[in-house]
């Protein structure tokens, strides 16, 4: 007789495990999903149930208080609900199209205009129910939107409801991605959770599950951003635990060395020609301490404005490793920088007797030959240079120091390339762009942090003007001022050659030309200034001046020449692209005219104007705009306008936090950095705040995140961000 079959039930906490292993699989497993639709997500980079579930909505139609188009308020942004009666395509002009989309309710007509969107005449028929989501008009006898957002609707819009609208592409309609993320949700409705519960409960965020149903379908709008911040807080959580865990010395199998001030410490700050301030004072005495702890690497961002003394501060810490007999590397963004470094560092290091040497890609053969020999002996100290120290052939004997400057200007491989020639190094970064505090907490929040806000030397400051073409005389009068007292000027310029393409510049808001809401019209396009054609406008405007260009495709050598005339005189006027930004020290310039101003982000535009007022002389800064006047400031306007108004380096970072994302202020996209998808860092203060003190507490009972009750916790890290534990060590 054969033996009775038995049943086993799952547990409810392995059904949840289960449900949780859907995340990670194939986005193909899931219904609907299959030949040009599984391509299209895919194009999305969906790959996983995952990543389905955190392509969120980019907006949401309200049909809970949508309006019949007799009662919707003029002047407000509605949302309609109607049928399409008539699809008309007009040509008023050459290259204009304008599709003209009647709709009817049981109320009344509205008419809806699209600009420049020819292919709708074809994609809308009559019949078809639309919602339209934007600001209604009265003209001509009837109702109008222009250009509003829009959307089919299918038989599951449901009056009082909210509907999503995904981003997509071409193989995957808006209607078909709600089925899917739909089925996907059903799929893995009730996972685990990896937050701790008493994490969850303090913080009074929703579960992860509830979350991401309530993000992708909210019964209302306030539980859609409860939603969003369990969403938000869980990113800056496991960022936080990943750039932690990458740089902490207990997982790298590594022992840092306990770098104890000694006699070359002392040597340096005797050989200042200044005392430190109180602020360098307490940023040295943060450094120091840290690298004297032997149980810990060092991870310090030195933050300060232009001209706040970073570098002597800075000194101090390679005269420490000179004290451990082991060795530093200062790795700059640009020859020039690097050049920079060598001039103001080299005579102090030599004074204190710590040997240096300066690595370029101009260095000549038989140099680097011996510097890249003395390097790997030990008798080379301190090394300053450009991305040529990650060659394969520059070994160091003992690395314990690294420092990076502008470390957003380097890719994050690039970064670790340098930490890798000296596993469990010290490391501290420096920049002279002001992070926003609720960044630095963010995308730096795995770094300690020293400050310093005011200058050494308060200069003769800079006064900062913007203008239009049709008082450019005045900037080039200030110029000949210059001129005529002995000092110097730069010229920027935003492109080197006229055959260079605009795409190529940061993508500035406001700063490209755009479509009239109201008649479609575009702006008219605007010649940008490059390099070689103001060339030879300003040696036509100033004869009796030698002028000089510089930019990033000449050889370094040539940049290097130039910028060596123009500190000693030979050249009064640069004309040069933002290869100037930093590093380029110059007390006699005194002038600075920026071409295209609205084509330069906030940070830029400060570092700019930082290169002169350097000295005793003040500083004349005119930003040159195409942005017009009008009634309602543009973004543009805004950015320029807080210029002139303030010098505050911090303030203005806030503001263009306001302005850019995150990502574009400190380049991470291009750098292959972390963008945040869920965070509002203005708004999200709170937030931001809470998951930096939830991940140090973590961590401080579970360092690695491997006991059982933080595995969950370790498992979504490798998720988001791969194996980040070997990262630094080269693993």
């Amino acid at each position: 007789m054969a033996a009775p079959q038995r049943s086993y039930a799952l547990s409810p906490a392995h059904a949840r495990l289960l449900r949780a292993s859907a995340l990670d699989e194939d986005v193909s497993r899931l219904k609907y999903v299959s030949g040009a639709r599984e391509e299209a997500l895919r194009r999305l980079g969906i790959e996983r149930v995952g990543d389905l579930l955190l392509h969120i909505p980019r907006r949401y139609l309200d049909f809970s208080h949508a309006y019949t188009v007799e009662d919707a308020p003029l002047g407000e942004v509605s949302t309609i609900v109607a049928t399409v009666d008539r699809v008309v395509e007009k040509h008023p002009r050459p290259r204009l199209s304008v599709v003209e989309v009647s709709l009817i309710d049981e109320t009344g007509v509205i008419q809806a205009a699209f600009f420049r969107q020819p292919w709708l005449a074809r994609d809308i028929k009559p019949g078809d129910r639309l919602a339209l989501m934007g600001k209604v008009e009265f003209a001509y006898g009837f109702k109008q939107m222009s250009s509003p957002h829009f959307e089919k609707l299918d038989e599951r819009a449901q009056s009082g409801s909210i509907m999503p609208v995904h981003p997509v592409g071409e193989g995957i309609s808006v209607a078909w991605m709600r089925r899917i993320v739909s089925g996907a949700l059903e799929r893995t409705d009730g996972f685990v959770d990896a937050l701790p519960a008493r994490i969850r409960a303090r913080r009074h965020l929703m579960s992860i599950s509830r979350a991401l149903r309530s993000i992708h379908f909210p019964t209302s709008f306030d539980e859609r951003d409860e939603a969003r911040q369990r969403l938000a807080y869980d990113e800056l959580l496991f960022l936080q635990l990943a750039l932690r865990l990458r740089n902490d010395a207990n997982l790298l199998d590594v022992h840092p060395v306990a770098h104890v001030p000694g006699a070359h410490v002392a040597a340096l700050r005797d050989a200042l020609p200044f005392s430190f301030t109180d602020e360098q004072e307490r940023a040295v005495g943060e450094i120091v301490n840290d690298m004297a702890e032997g149980g810990r690497v060092m991870n310090r961002l030195l933050l300060g404005d232009v001209g706040t003394g970073k570098t002597a501060v800075a000194c101090m810490a390679l005269a420490a490793v000179a004290d451990s007999h082991t060795q530093a590397c200062v790795m700059a963004p640009t020859s020039v920088l690097a050049q920079q470094y060598a001039v103001k560092c080299g005579p102090l290091l030599d004074r204190a007797g710590v040997s240096w040497a300066l690595l370029t890609g101009a260095t000549p053969a038989d140099e680097r030959a011996s510097i890249v020999e003395r390097l790997a002996s030990g008798e080379l100290t301190v090394l300053f240079g450009t991305h040529a120290v990650l060659s394969e052939d520059v070994v160091f004997k003992r690395l314990t120091l690294v420092v990076i400057d502008e470390q957003h200007r380097f890719g994050v491989n690039q970064r670790n390339a340098l930490r890798a020639k000296g596993p469990g190094a010290d490391l501290l970064v420096m920049t002279a762009t002001p992070i926003p505090r609720t960044l630095a907490l963010s995308v730096y929040g795995d770094l300690e942090t020293s400050v310093i806000r005011t200058r050494p030397v308060a200069g003769a400051g800079v006064q900062t003007r913007v203008l239009t073409e049709s008082n450019r005389d005045i900037a080039y009068g200030a110029v000949r001022e210059a001129l005529e007292a002995g000092q110097r000027a730069y010229i920027i310029c935003p492109l080197v050659a006229e055959s260079d393409s605009a795409d190529e510049l940061d993508d500035v808001p406001g700063s490209a030309p755009s479509l009239d809401a109201d008649d479609g019209k575009a702006a008219p396009k605007v010649r940008l200034h490059s390099v070689e054609r103001e060339l030879e406008r300003v040696r036509r405007t100033f004869p009796a001046a030698r002028v000089e260009a510089l930019h990033g495709r000449m050889p370094n050598h040539e940049k290097d020449a130039v910028i060596d005339a123009f500190r000693r005189g030979d050249v009064q006027i640069l004309v040069s692209t933002t290869v100037v930004e930093v590093g380029v020290d110059v007390p006699e310039a005194t002038v600075m005219v920026i071409e295209d101003g609205e084509r330069f982000g906030l940070a830029t535009l400060h570092q700019l104007r930082g290169r002169v007022g350097r000295g005793r002389d003040a500083g004349r800064c005119f930003i040159m705009t195409h942005a017009k006047k009008s009634g309602a400031r543009s973004t543009a306007q805004e950015r320029l306008e807080a210029l002139e108004r303030t010098s505050d380096g911090f303030a203005l970072a806030e503001l263009d936090l306001r302005l850019r994302h995150e990502g574009e202020i400190l380049g991470l996209r291009q750098h292959g950095g972390v963008t945040l998808r869920f965070v509002d860092l203005e708004a999200d203060v709170e937030i931001i705040q809470a998951a930096h003190d939830d991940a140090q507490e973590i961590l401080r009972y579970a360092h690695d995140l491997a006991s059982t009750a933080t595995m969950p916790l370790r498992i979504e890290v490798v998720r988001r961000y791969g194996d980040v534990f070997k990262e630094v060590s080269g693993g």
